[in-house]
């Protein structure tokens, strides 16, 4: 018997048994509130009285309040949770004084659930799996359970096994749980409870569960009124970066939280241009697009305030010793990411028009995001037209260099270049040719030749891309059932 598996606290079941008499159902209690487009009140709600269908939740970590609306509890706690309002809700800790606060919902998991279990990892990439379990303090035969990312895979056991990481995919039939259609149970416990004293494809057994790293809680979104605050606020800190429009610190916000500081060089951008982009930036929510905190506009030059990523621009990680390990099935996954935030842009009518991988941005757990929207212009017609002249000849769709005709199709054209630098490892596009001639050619009908070792499923994916007609090109939403139907997600 492996030691994996936890057995609920008895405060659980005291504590249910003093509200209800007897336990709900596991169906009660799961309604999640729909996120609020405005700031959460620095000031929390007064407790509302105790409801039949509350949500007890178990702390997973330990969280120490930074500021006063936050709530402090420590591993084991259990918190009543009043409201979900994104990635922070407002909870009150049970048997404590009745004080309510916010705090961060990654750091807590349904009472009496999978979720307690210290194997189980909730939504997770095939590429943050990987990269949890190749961790040097993680056994042979370390395994954990998440749900894909990706439509209709389900859950997914992964198991660290001579030096990679394996995936079984864990099919739901009928209610019972299976990776082997003749070893079939009636739950994910009983599942890895199993394969903990048994063999799976050539593993003796499972090991011990993958160890878990504390979520990161940098965000100050919900501890702010709006969206502007002033400059002395925050520590600048060291240089991530520079571009034709901005340069990039490292900074913090009253000395607590780890932020990003993009600072708009005086001639980059009028007043309204400036608007535009934060508008867009402040309606645009998604796992894989760069989060905007706040602005800075008492002075020039103006902030932006966004969520600092660790590992830097997707295209130095891809020269850098980590990415350049990384093998083929973790670079598709990479893909996937952008054409996820990317499919969420063309859904919000919004166009990027400098998709490219210096302007993805890789963080904790490898989660890619798109970023530096400071090109991006909201789109009501098929096509905006620019007179814009400081354009990414090479990443460019040729409509887009011609006309300055940019529309999610251009985008398009930009990503089967982005999927060019993710195969080579970063490698420079149209290589030997200058911007003159990389149009010429182009216009002439070249297309770049396969990489080495590209699979031909991506090379066609980015043919279609290349398409000479934006309308024959993919939208973003077939790019990513492509990339998720790709063979590389299980075993």
């Amino acid at each position: 018997m492996c030691d994996c598996l936890q057995t609920v606290s008895q405060r659980v079941e005291d504590f249910w048994r003093s509200i209800f008499k007897k336990k709900p159902g596991d169906d009660e209690g799961d309604r999640v509130d729909e996120a609020s487009t405005k700031r959460p009140s620095s000031t929390p709600p007064p407790p509302p009285e105790r409801q039949s269908d509350s949500s007890i939740y178990t702390g997973i970590w330990s969280f120490e309040a930074r500021h006063k609306d936050e709530l402090s509890f420590q591993e084991g706690d259990l918190l009543e949770v009043i409201s979900r309002n994104g990635d922070w809700w407002m909870a009150r800790r049970v048997g404590g004084n009745g004080h309510v606060g916010i705090v961060p919902h990654n750091y807590l998991a349904k009472a009496e659930s999978v979720e307690l279990q210290p194997w189980f990892y909730g939504i997770m990439s095939r590429f943050e799996a990987q990269n949890h379990l190749m961790d040097p303090t993680n056994n042979e035969a370390s395994f954990l359970v998440r749900q894909s990312e990706r439509d209709k895979v389900g859950y997914v056991l992964s198991v660290k096994s001579n030096s990679q990481v394996r995936h079984f995919k864990i099919f739901h039939v009928n209610e019972s749980f299976y990776v082997e259609q003749n070893h079939r149970f009636s739950s994910l416990v009983d599942l890895v409870d199993h394969y903990c004293n048994n063999s799976l494809n050539n593993i003796p057994s499972l090991g011990s569960p993958c160890k878990r790293v504390k979520p990161n809680t940098e965000d100050i979104n919900h501890l702010l009124d709006g969206w502007v605050l002033p400059k002395n606020e925050f520590t600048m800190l060291d240089k991530l970066g520079s571009g034709c429009f901005s340069q990039v610190y490292r900074g913090r916000w009253k000395n607590h939280i780890n932020v990003a500081i993009k600072i708009l060089k005086n001639d980059s951008l009028d007043n309204k241009e400036f608007q535009t982009e934060v508008e867009i930036l402040k309606r645009l929510h998604h796992r894989h697009l760069i989060s905007l905190f706040a602005v800075c506009t008492e002075s020039e030059p103006y902030f932006i305030i966004t969520e600092l990523m660790a590992k830097g621009s997707l295209l130095e990680f891809l020269r850098g010793p980590e990415g350049k390990n990384q093998d083929i099935a973790s670079l598709v996954d990479m893909a996937t990411q952008v054409a996820d935030g990317m499919s969420y842009l063309e859904e919000q009518n919004s166009i990027h028009r400098d998709l490219a991988a210096r302007n993805v941005l890789v963080g904790d757990d490898y989660i890619c995001k798109v970023a530096d929207f400071g090109l991006a212009r909201v789109i009501k017609e098929p096509f905006y037209i620019s007179e814009d002249k400081k354009i990414p000849y090479k990443w460019c769709a040729p409509e887009a260099i011609s006309h300055g005709m940019y529309s999610n199709k251009s985008d398009v054209w930009s990503f089967g270049i982005l999927l060019f630098e993710i195969i080579t490892y970063g490698g420079i596009p149209y290589p030997g040719f200058n911007n003159q001639e990389v149009y010429k050619k182009v216009l002439e009908g070249y297309r770049m030749e396969a990489p080495p070792k590209c699979p031909s499923f991506l090379y066609n994916l980015m043919l279609k891309c290349w398409q000479e007609k934006p309308e024959d090109r993919p939208d973003f939403n077939a790019i990513k059932i492509t990339l998720e139907r790709s063979s590389y997600e299980l075993e």
